[in-house]
């Protein structure tokens, strides 16, 4: 059924997109009435149950978050800095307390004390600021530090609308299959946790025969503790932008997708700018610069899934559909969005792209390591002494990039959390053993992931992260298979149970079981990814955890 689903989304495209009618019927902040759901139902041709379905799936579409006004974030990050009791406290003293809801994560893991209000978001310690903002709306920017250690790519000067259009020229101006070489002669491996080599999706869909063709950015960096890609959309949206292009020209794409997610509001208003920017250069439309390439973007603001980073699940969501893992093969570059090739890549993976093609895959493949090439962006959280963005060159010691970029820790840590909530749980002791590049953290038994770095205090109790861990997955699953959506809630229910009923002990060979069958048997990464950080809490926090396992 759900081919047919996106055959029938295919009808209205990109243009009347079924999403975005979703989300701008909710506009409204009131459940949908049976006449609206019909009438939806009638326009798209589809079922009234799969306009509830989607409906009632997301963060800010589902009825249990009408009426809120508010939004705390409950992220990783913020959840260990303990700033967010006292952030609702205070919120709750302008708002009643039911107006109140919770967004993960907002990107401001740098400073904790994140909300949103009003479609805006903020962070830092503003209880003194909360009625003015309340009432005014007041925007208050963040800031962070923004260095690379040595070689700058991503964080170098930021191209303008008039360098894309020279580069543009450049680049339409040789054939794809020379375009396509520098690529894979870069080693580029995509950024976004899996570490899959771009030039393997592009040359894929390039040789797929299909009268259409598209571009997906995934720009859901949902991540906890992830605040890289968002960096990129508001400081370096033209790379992004001209990295999408360049992917397009090499397999015959017209149409580029940028699903942002709604949790950066900031990050939509950019992209939709440094857009309209190239679009008066000339960039984008029919026969651009009268080289006969046609390309148009498509900028979707999403509605609160973290599953939507897995990118079959977000293509779903794209046409309207609940985002549910698809089953593969069929891979994207063979079936992907409306059934049609399409090249899925996150943001730090594209924007890497117009510096290869403009100094060569040979020049990005001498940088790093063999297999791991290039550079890497880094999110330091408030636990650090220099939170902040950072670019390291892959193969840089974990050591360098918590001393020399973070400047060590403010307060004792016991753990770092890299990568996100699937990502290796690294003890300190640990950290002098790790270089920052896929094969180091794979050999260690942890993962690089988003490269994300999460600082758990030595007083948290470990026992309430991995509950907080089993509740993020429990609470993102799209449901669609077994080992994930019931593997989680049972993780949690033993956890929880254990904290609450002194005579209970969680049973190690079961736990290692559900572990084993999540990692096993999960449609993704999101069921098959979290038993990572839990077995390396077992692994290397025993003696802390002994009091709640048998």
């Amino acid at each position: 059924m759900s081919k047919n689903l996106s055959h029938l989304s295919e009808r209205k495209g990109l243009g009347d997109n079924l999403f975005e009618q979703l989300a701008t019927v909710n506009a409204a902040n009131q459940p949908l009435s049976k006449v609206e759901i019909q009438a939806i139902s009638e326009e798209y041709l589809i079922g009234n149950s799969t306009v509830f379905g989607t409906m009632s799936f997301y963060d800010f579409t589902r009825a249990s978050n009408f009426g809120k006004k508010a939004y705390v974030c409950n992220g990783s990050a913020c959840l260990v800095a303990g700033t967010q009791t006292d952030l609702r406290h205070h919120i709750s003293k302008i708002i009643p307390s039911e107006q109140i809801g919770e967004m993960c994560c907002l990107g401001r893991c740098h400073e904790n004390h994140a909300f949103h209000f009003n479609g805006v978001n903020y962070s830092g310690n503003l209880n003194g600021q909360l009625d003015e903002i309340f009432r005014t709306g007041k925007i208050i920017e963040d800031h962070y530090e923004v260095e690379a250690l040595s070689t700058q790519i991503l964080t170098a000067t930021q191209l303008t609308a008039a360098d894309v259009k020279i580069q543009l020229l450049q680049i339409l101006s040789k054939s794809k299959e020379d375009i396509l070489s520098e690529i894979k002669a870069s080693g580029l491996r995509g950024r976004g946790g899996a570490g899959f080599p771009i030039s393997i999706k592009l040359e894929g869909c390039k040789a797929v025969e299909s009268d259409k063709k598209f571009i997906v950015c995934n720009a859901d960096e949902g991540d906890p503790g992830s605040y890289s890609d968002r960096y990129i959309l508001e400081h370096q949206a033209n790379s992004l932008l001209l990295g999408m292009m360049i992917s397009a020209y090499i397999i015959g794409a017209d149409r580029g997708v940028i699903y942002i997610r709604a949790e950066y509001p900031e990050s939509i208003n950019c992209i939709n700018i440094a857009v309209q920017e190239l679009r008066q250069n000339g960039c984008l439309g029919e026969n651009i610069l009268d080289t006969g390439f046609n390309f148009e973007f498509k900028v979707i603001k999403a509605q609160g899934a973290y599953i939507c980073g897995e990118e079959t699940a977000l293509l779903s969501s794209i046409e309207g559909q609940r985002p549910e893992v698809r089953v593969r093969p069929p891979f994207p570059v063979v079936e992907g969005l409306f059934r049609r090739p399409t090249v899925v890549n996150n943001v730090e993976t594209l924007a890497n792209l117009p510096w290869i093609i403009q100094h060569g895959g040979d020049k990005y493949s001498a940088i790093g390591t063999a297999k791991s090439t290039g550079t890497k962006l880094i999110s330091l959280d408030s636990g650090f002494n220099r939170p902040g963005i950072y670019e390291a060159e892959m193969g840089t010691s974990i050591a360098d990039v918590v001393e020399k970029l973070g400047k060590g820790f403010k307060h004792k840590v016991k753990a770092l959390h890299i990568g996100g909530p699937l990502g290796g749980l690294v003890p300190v002791s640990k950290i002098k053993d790790l270089t920052l590049d896929f094969e180091s953290f794979a050999v260690n038994g942890f993962m690089l992931g988003h490269a994300s770095v999460i600082s758990i205090p030595e007083e948290y109790p470990m026992i309430k992260y991995l509950e907080h861990l089993f509740e993020f997955t429990a609470h993102e699953s799209c449901g669609k298979c077994f080992p994930c959506r019931i593997g989680s809630v049972r993780g949690k229910e033993m956890v929880q149970k254990s904290q609450v009923d002194p005579s209970y002990k969680i049973d190690t060979e079961l736990m290692n079981d559900l572990l084993d069958t999540m990692k096993r048997g999960s449609l993704c990464a999101l069921g098959g990814g979290i038993p990572l950080p839990v077995m390396n809490a077992m692994q290397y926090f025993s003696e802390e955890l002994k009091i709640y396992f048998k």
